[in-house]
């Protein structure tokens, strides 16, 4: 899933409109690098050409349309540490759309041998929300923070993926 950088390679990006606001996806032509939310699409963002991003604005109009539950696209994590990069390699593997798993559970399934709470850290720091999932990581007596989505939006778009994967019942008001 991972492929190590030695240089910085020139990175291109492309903006999609989701239901949960415009996520830029970035990309090096070998691997995605970065997933972010954004108020407005990055300068010079229009429909991407390098085949990569191509394929990762199909996979997620795919997930957001709800034909696809999966991401299968290489994924640079050559900047987080290696615990980090256990964490989030498990995560990936073993948690699939609909599921969730506790922050304590996640520390354990990983090897990484790190508590719960540097998980959440972890979660934080994340470069790829979405192909990575941590919206279904929660805490043990709740959903836990997220610090993706639209600036002041975590909690309710981790709640909105949640509930669109069936992870968790719909909110009555």
């Amino acid at each position: 899933m991972t492929s190590p950088r030695v240089d910085r390679d020139p990175t291109s990006t492309a903006t999609v409109s989701t239901p949960v606001g415009p996520v830029t996806i970035t990309g090096n032509g070998r691997a995605i690098v970065r997933v972010a939310w954004r108020e407005t699409p990055e300068p010079g963002d229009g429909a991407p050409t390098e085949p990569l991003l191509v394929e990762a604005v199909g996979q997620l109009h795919a997930y957001f349309d709800g034909s696809s539950t999966t991401f299968d696209l290489p994924i640079d994590l050559s900047g987080v540490s290696g615990a980090a990069c256990a964490v989030l390699n498990a995560l990936h593997r073993d948690v699939p759309y609909g599921a969730t798993v506790t922050y304590g559970e996640l520390a354990t399934m990983s090897g990484a041998g790190i508590p719960a709470r540097s998980v959440g850290s972890i979660m934080g720091v994340n470069p790829v929300p979405l192909l990575i999932p941590c919206h279904r990581v929660v805490a043990g007596d709740g959903l836990g923070g997220f610090s993706g989505g639209l600036t002041g939006e975590g909690p309710a778009t981790k709640r909105w993926l949640l509930e669109f994967e069936g992870a968790l019942p719909p909110t009555l008001f």
